[in-house]
């Protein structure tokens, strides 16, 4: 584990309890914040910002978490703890954090380019939107870390990640890795 993210368990441990009862959302998300940002932005390598993302696909990622069925520490020993009424309560404010923000640089036209036909061609833009801000179950993309979107394309295509069905695994297979490069460097510049 890299400093950040011990950065983040540190913080977490530092809380007297991760989600007590009575504590209002804001306060009780502190830690989950630390690491994934307070504005809605990541600045923690590879982990995600969580700015504007859709609850009912929070959701079911912490549900994951809580039953083993996504792996990834610190979130699978956190969300261990959380009943149902927590999930849902940590999904609902999380919807209410402020989307992030495409990068100052607007990027290399040409890398954009490519990284918008991809998403055409491979219908990114069906289940993610065309603004890529996600729908219903589907997670928003749009402006996203860089680095967390190319872990997680590389994790479905490989089967390392899975997801709550196949749909990602099977449409990333064709998919060459520089292209993955080329997406991810899109999508985390989404205007």
């Amino acid at each position: 584990m890299g400093s950040a993210g011990r950065s983040c368990v540190v913080a977490m441990l530092a809380a007297d309890a991760l989600f007590p009862a009575s504590a209002a959302a804001p306060e009780r998300l502190e830690p989950c914040l630390a690491c994934h940002g307070a504005e809605g932005r990541s600045e923690t390598p590879e982990v995600p910002s969580l700015g504007a993302q859709l609850s009912p696909y929070t959701l079911i990622q912490l549900f994951m978490f809580r039953e083993g069925l996504r792996i990834a520490e610190p979130m699978s020993a956190i969300a261990k703890e959380l009943s149902d009424q927590d999930l849902r309560s940590a999904a609902d404010f999380i919807a209410t954090l402020p989307a992030p923000r495409p990068p100052a640089d607007p990027g290399d036209a040409v890398r954009l380019e490519q990284g918008r036909a991809l998403a055409r061609q491979y219908r990114c833009d069906g289940c993610h939107r065309p603004d890529f801000s996600g729908q219903d179950s589907v997670p928003r993309l749009a402006n996203q870390r860089e680095d967390y979107l190319l872990k997680t394309l590389r994790e479905y295509k490989s089967g390392g990640r899975h997801g709550y069905d196949a749909t990602m695994a099977e449409v990333l297979q064709p998919v060459a890795d520089t292209q993955l490069v080329d997406l991810a460097y899109c999508l985390a510049r989404a205007r």
